[in-house]
């Protein structure tokens, strides 16, 4: 009886049809989830980027009491806040631009080393009859030293004294024509380059029941006035009537 032939090795395919198109279905998956994940990443890449900033212009109708604000998601710091409410609204604007986050500002937006870039709001139903200006007389005369010094563009420097709640904090102050006295408080940083984005804050009665509290760099004192009627206008703008 004849041995079975059996195929010598050197001659066998050295890629089987099965093997081929297994191969083939693998470079066609791993293609796909290259591709995938190129444009998850990029995706991923530019929501990093943004770290919650939206550039859409959509506008949602704000309502805080007897108030209704009108803005664009852009300038609405959070992004569980960007929807019609009935609540408070944190905002966060370019200045002196006033503008929210998109393409053009980002660099502001990003940028750490320049707090003065940005301008941040904190909008409420107000709680408090007196607004800062309101509680200097009866809160902030009682705890500020006697040793007034100038500050830039007409204000007028007072510490708070050290043995009471406000210790360690700067109080700016100037008088208006027929307006209450400008008043704002400060955490004061040690040096320029140490400054951030909240280190001054002043809170202010705006529209029929509105406080607004907004914060700036120390680096933008000397633009206070310009800063406070901005403010007013920025709101008063976007309230609807």
């Amino acid at each position: 009886m004849n041995p079975p032939h059996i195929p010598e090795p050197e001659l066998l395919p050295l890629l089987s049809s099965r093997f081929v198109y297994k191969a083939a279905a693998a470079v066609v998956i791993l293609l796909a989830l290259t591709i995938t994940l190129s444009f998850s990443g990029q995706w991923f890449g530019r929501h990093l980027a943004e770290a919650g900033h939206t550039a859409s212009r959509e506008t949602y109708d704000i309502f805080i009491g007897q108030d209704h604000l009108r803005l664009p998601a852009n300038v609405i710091r959070f992004e569980n806040q960007r929807s019609t409410s009935i609540v408070g609204v944190d905002l966060y604007l370019t200045w002196p631009g006033l503008e929210g986050y998109g393409e053009e500002t980002r660099p502001l937006f990003d940028d750490v080393s320049r707090p003065e870039n940005l301008i941040f709001l904190q909008v409420a139903q107000s709680t408090m009859s007196r607004d800062m200006s309101g509680r200097l007389a009866p809160v902030y005369r009682h705890i500020l030293q006697d040793a007034p010094q100038a500050g830039p563009e007409g204000l007028t420097r007072y510490d708070a004294n050290p043995d009471s709640s406000y210790a360690g904090e700067v109080f700016f102050i100037a008088e208006r024509d027929e307006r209450p006295a400008y008043v704002l408080r400060c955490v004061l940083p040690e040096t320029t380059a140490a400054s951030t984005s909240a280190d001054c804050q002043r809170d202010v009665h705006m529209g029929k029941d509105l406080i607004v509290l907004y914060r700036f760099s120390s680096r933008l004192l000397p633009q206070w006035r310009a800063i406070e009627d901005s403010m007013e206008t920025y709101i008063s703008t976007h309230l609807v009537p």
